[in-house]
């Protein structure tokens, strides 16, 4: 029922006139989402810059309909590019693919990347492929294989832990010498292709997090999961794994205090930064995917505060 109500409200474009009106509604938004603008991103970034903390600048919006839309978000991507160079911000930037044409057209999206990963390439900027729901996974992988070759180093893609094919995934990119962010994942999915049980979820992420920090390139651990974190960190410790080998990654507005703490402790943190005219419809799909959601954030917002003392 939650689940139905976020995506009839993420369609609803007058709720959203609205919203964009209220200064409550906005209030809350900008907690997980930096602004509407490229400036907006770059003026967040520095201040996580300020604390040691380097940015994923994440520009909202994803499965789009024409191609005039793709190139629209392929030349906003490559002005956050440019932005990120002129500024002297440490942050790379994520790209959805359904967002740049995926679901259009294969060859479309596939040009698309190339031109942001040109720029990349003329800035040195890393450009990471996040990974979308289990209909886009093999289509994505295949993106970053095309890719790959050619932009060795400059691009990277993401893996979910829920995912029944995962661990062979992890095993093929890990002989790729592929950069790796991997997460839990969001979207809801069917059995047959992905773990229900949070235990199960748990223990793939711990299986796939101890390969890639053995044996991965750089990847990012991405959670917010404290219990997943101190299996990361024992493991790291145990195994003389040196820090600079791997990052921790966490959402912008979330567990602020938690990802200062780890760089605080010499931990390299990555905090990826949405931010775009699309904030409202990117609240509701993700509540939507995981109406839990809702808790995980008061409780965040509720924890740090009570942290602080």
């Amino acid at each position: 029922m939650l689940r139905g109500l976020f995506l009839w409200l993420s369609e609803q474009g007058s709720i959203f006139n609205f919203v964009k009106r209220n200064r409550i509604a906005r209030s809350i938004a900008s907690r997980f989402v930096a602004g509407e603008t490229v400036a907006s991103a770059i003026e967040a970034t520095r201040l996580l810059n300020e604390k040691g903390i380097t940015a994923s600048l994440d520009l909202l919006g994803e499965s789009v309909s024409s191609r005039e839309a793709t190139h629209v978000a392929r030349e906003e991507v490559v002005q956050t590019l440019d932005e990120v160079a002129r500024t002297g911000v440490d942050a790379n930037v994520s790209v959805k693919l359904t967002q740049l044409g995926l679901d259009i057209d294969y060859d479309l999206c596939l040009q698309n990347m190339r031109t942001i990963l040109e720029r990349a390439k003329k800035h040195e900027i890393f450009v990471r492929i996040d990974m979308e729901s289990s209909d886009h996974t093999e289509r994505t992988l295949r993106i970053f294989k095309d890719l790959q070759p050619e932009y060795n180093g400059l691009t990277g893609v993401v893996i979910q832990s829920y995912l029944r094919r995962s661990a062979d995934d992890i095993e093929d990119l890990i002989a790729m010498g592929a950069r790796v962010r991997l997460c839990k994942g969001a979207y809801a999915e069917p059995e047959s292709i992905a773990y229900q049980d949070k235990k199960e979820i748990d223990s793939s992420f711990d299986s796939l997090m101890v390969r890639l920090l053995d044996h991965g390139n750089y990847p990012g651990i991405a959670t917010h999961d404290e219990q997943r974190i101190e299996r990361a960190l024992a493991h790291v410790e145990s195994n003389k794994i040196p820090y600079e080998r791997f990052e921790f990654q966490m959402l912008y507005g979330v567990r602020r205090d938690l990802y200062q703490s780890l760089r605080d402790k010499g931990f390299n943190v990555r905090v990826y930064i949405p931010f775009g005219s699309n904030w409202y419809p990117y609240l509701m799909r993700r509540l939507a995917e995981r109406p839990g959601n809702v808790a995980f954030m008061t409780a965040s917002v509720v924890k740090e505060t009570f942290s602080r003392g």
